[in-house]
């Protein structure tokens, strides 16, 4: 399993590469995507200190991070995947963070939860950058109106913004809109990069990159 381990130490090598080579301010915290991955893919990363984990369905983050969560005090968990209302609570128990608010309902039902549980969790608005139909997420038109109610009338604790752009694309384009949002609304955090665009998503001030790939390898969907 050392191979994972090296393999996030080669990404974190390119990333202050990137950031030496540009001159940047944000260095990013890497997410390690460990969905679909078993217990025995993540323990190698835990043992060499590594924290922060992302997963995309609430049911197999049920089922494999309680124990481990037990065990390694420190680890930071965070929900990447569209996340449905009725899973809210389900969710506001187990993670640390969502990067996946997209919508009033669930807004409501994380902050009825947060209430419930006493716990407030640091939160993401997925904007829909690239105004796609079949895709989740806030309109960038939309997005003032819907961060005044989740900040005025939920008061939940919205960190910055994430997005997912269009395949194929100019992700660059994207990301360079995200920054500017998230200036605009004085966040302090940028969810975005992925495998495949996270170099991009470096130079555009992201502070969190969702790496599945880079670390874990080819997956078996």
């Amino acid at each position: 399993m050392h191979n994972i381990v090296q393999n996030l130490d080669l990404v974190k090598n390119k990333v202050n590469e990137i950031i030496q080579k540009k001159q940047l301010k944000t260095f990013p915290k890497i997410i390690a995507v460990s969905k679909t991955f078993s217990t025995n893919k993540i323990i190698p990363l835990l043992d060499a200190g590594h924290v922060h984990f992302g997963e995309n369905k609430v049911q197999e983050a049920e089922n494999k991070w309680p124990g481990i969560k037990e065990k390694y005090k420190n680890v930071q968990l965070h929900m990447l995947g569209k996340l449905q209302a009725n899973k809210a609570k389900k969710a506001v128990k187990l993670f640390d963070y969502i990067h996946s608010l997209d919508n009033e309902k669930l807004a409501s039902k994380i902050s009825y939860y947060e209430k419930e549980l006493n716990k407030k969790i640091k939160i993401f608005i997925q904007i829909n950058v690239g105004n796609e139909n079949q895709k989740s997420g806030i309109l960038i038109n939309d997005l003032k109106k819907f961060y005044s109610y989740c900040i005025n009338d939920l008061a939940l604790n919205i960190v910055g913004l994430m997005c997912i752009p269009p395949i194929n694309s100019d992700n660059s384009k994207y990301f360079k809109i995200l920054k500017i949002k998230t200036q605009e609304f004085n966040l302090l955090e940028l969810s975005i990069g992925m495998s495949s665009d996270y170099p991009q998503a470096i130079q555009y001030g992201a502070t969190y990159l969702r790496l599945g790939t880079a670390i874990f390898g080819g997956r078996n969907n």
